[in-house]
């Protein structure tokens, strides 16, 4: 009996509290952690405006994002596995658009969706080859998935390959 007890205790997590990256007392949303868990994406309300904040976890230091400080409210942050692609939903007039920053290039990149249709959250695949979108027609909701191959490198953990391509 006492062996059972002594595996079971052996399996209950020990839970610890995260180190605090000195946020402040500034209102956080919607938080995303990159596929490695270096980096940390947030949505973060000034002033009542809404908008992602992207900060090393272990530094807190804020990384800039070259095209994502206007169109706000931003929304349903995601990063890929090394960080380097940030999708999110954000504001242009009174339309609600999906983009997607690729940081290594600085390029922004809209996904056009059928008229008509909001997007209402997203998530992007660790490896950036597909994203997920929850959009909305006349008060039903539906999920679309986009492959985002023809448009983006893939973001892969160091070590990892890209199968294919190449000479025969």
């Amino acid at each position: 009996m006492a062996s059972v007890l002594f595996s079971l205790a052996a399996c209950t997590p020990v839970r610890q509290a995260a180190p605090s990256l000195g946020l402040g007392t500034e209102t956080r949303l919607e938080p995303a952690l990159s596929g490695d868990g270096r980096l940390l994406a947030s949505l973060l309300v000034r002033d009542g405006r809404t908008t992602v904040v992207l900060q090393e976890r272990q530094t807190g230091r804020l990384l800039a994002l070259a095209h994502l400080q206007r169109n706000q409210p931003h929304h349903s942050p995601s990063l890929s596995w090394n960080g380097r692609y940030l999708a999110l939903i954000s504001q242009q007039g009174e339309r609600r658009l999906a983009v997607i920053e690729d940081r290594a290039t600085g390029q922004l990149h809209p996904l056009p969706l059928p008229p008509g249709q909001e997007v209402q959250r997203l998530s992007l695949a660790p490896d950036a080859s597909r994203l997920a979108m929850e959009v909305s027609r006349g008060g039903l909701s539906r999920v679309l998935i986009f492959d985002l191959r023809p448009r983006l490198e893939p973001d892969l953990p160091p070590g990892q390959s890209v199968s294919g391509g190449g000479l025969p």
